[in-house]
């Protein structure tokens, strides 16, 4: 099986996606607030409800391609999933503009206003690293 879960991490939100089970289209799934669930326990329920053991994480690096303070952040995140969850996959993506386009997809797409939409944007970005990854390894 080649489904996959994508994850576009922030410091307040994670937007998680799903891939269908042959890994070739990606969807957005949820957005968890990191204020109000414990990630790492929601992503173990989310592997095991898609019984997969593969994530794809977006790498937020600048436009010159070079790390930068979130980058830290999100390799921290990485680590403490390969400590709770030592037989996981992650394969790391650059995510540079995902999130723009995220933003324009909902913007021209879709009737919810800007609150609503920012809730759902990280969600979206998700599936879109996702799809990026699904599409490299076809």
């Amino acid at each position: 099986m080649k489904k996959f879960i994508g994850l576009d991490v922030g410091d307040v939100r994670i937007g998680v996606a799903k891939s269908d089970p042959l890994g070739i289209l990606a969807t957005a799934l949820e957005v968890m607030d990191r204020n109000i669930v414990n990630p790492i326990e929601r992503l173990k329920e989310i592997l095991k409800e898609e019984n997969t053991k593969k994530i794809v994480v977006g790498l937020p690096k600048s436009l010159d391609g070079t790390e930068k303070r979130q980058v830290e952040k999100v390799e921290k995140f990485v680590e403490e999933i390969k400590k709770e969850i030592p037989d996981i996959e992650i394969f790391m993506v650059d995510e540079r503009y995902t999130t723009t386009e995220a933003e324009r997809y909902l913007k021209n797409y879709s009737k919810k206003n800007g609150k609503e939409r920012r809730k759902v944007v990280d969600m979206v970005a998700a599936s879109i690293i996702l799809q990026k990854y699904l599409d490299t390894i076809k």
